[in-house]
């Protein structure tokens, strides 16, 4: 049987040699200066050229992509990032999946336990929608005004209690996003990033084998390998409520102290703003009886 650590390598391989075959696939010859040639029966670069554009052999570059056990140079994979045309995200992808020194490899999902006081300062943000979202994008934490605009997750199954799940079945939940479709793909390559360190977990395999079953739209995205870096930075949202009607937010993120893999999502808005009085009308408007 294989060591953990072996199988861990392996599949990080595998991963690489899927990642790079999904960049060159959206490339052309005329992007890295080469002739364009015949027209192709697939779409892309062939490994040859990539091979040529970043100044390695082809048989290298082809074990690189077959998930051969090969040792790969920091330098060697700045060219290949060159070749790929890859963004900063992308990148810092490629090296962690090329280097085994940066990988971590936990077989469980680790203990995501929200502190007391951290319900509290959610609870005290009370015209503010506000959760806490675990390195699986489970809602782990969330408040009053959340639910006045979202729902109740405590309603929800345990599994469907997840951002990721919610956003790409077809539930209320992604009705209210106006370009929901837009945020599925940005908040899946951003999971992404986070799972690469987790890839050996039967929790990640588990729940992305559940999820592809339950939405094509994820299958179809998970494959193409994107990825992109959380945006600790504040970004807009515009929801269409069934009740509120137009509701548009600018979201606060914050990383919570110690875990990396575990952000608050504040939706702010302007004081005396149309959506901030909505909100407050729904909040303090009499239970139905």
């Amino acid at each position: 049987m294989l060591s953990d650590q072996r199988v861990d390598d392996a599949q990080r391989r595998t991963a690489l040699g899927e990642f790079l075959r999904t960049r060159r696939a959206r490339l052309t010859p005329t992007q890295i200066g080469l002739p364009a040639g015949p027209r192709r029966r697939t779409p892309g670069l062939r490994r040859e050229e990539v091979a040529v554009a970043a100044g390695v052999s082809t048989t290298w570059y082809t074990y690189l992509e077959q998930g051969r056990d090969i040792h790969v140079s920091r330098i060697v994979l700045e060219c290949i990032a060159d070749a790929l045309h890859l963004n900063q995200d992308e990148r810092l992808h490629l090296f962690l999946l090329a280097d085994q020194s940066t990988t971590a490899t936990p077989s469980l999902l680790p203990e995501e336990t929200i502190p007391a006081a951290y319900q509290l300062v959610l609870d005290g943000l009370t015209e503010y929608p506000a959760y806490i979202r675990g390195r699986r994008m489970d809602i782990l934490a969330w408040n009053k005004a959340a639910c006045a605009v979202f729902g109740d997750f405590a309603l929800l199954p345990h599994r469907e209690r997840n951002f990721l799940w919610l956003i790409f079945t077809d539930t209320p939940f992604r009705r209210l996003f106006v370009d929901h479709a837009g945020l599925a793909q940005e908040m899946l390559e951003i999971f992404r990033e986070t799972a690469t360190r987790y890839m050996s977990a039967s929790w990640l395999h588990e729940f992305t084998d559940a999820l592809s079953q339950a939405s094509p739209e994820f299958r179809q995205h998970w494959q193409g390998h994107n990825v992109r870096r959380k945006s600790y930075g504040a970004v807009s949202r515009e929801l269409l409520h069934p009740e509120m009607g137009r509701l548009v937010f600018t979201i606060a993120g914050f990383q919570m102290s110690g875990d990396p893999d575990i952000q608050c999502c504040i939706f702010t808005s302007t004081p005396n703003s149309e959506t901030a009085t909505k909100l407050r009308q729904q909040l303090h408007s009499p239970a139905p009886l």
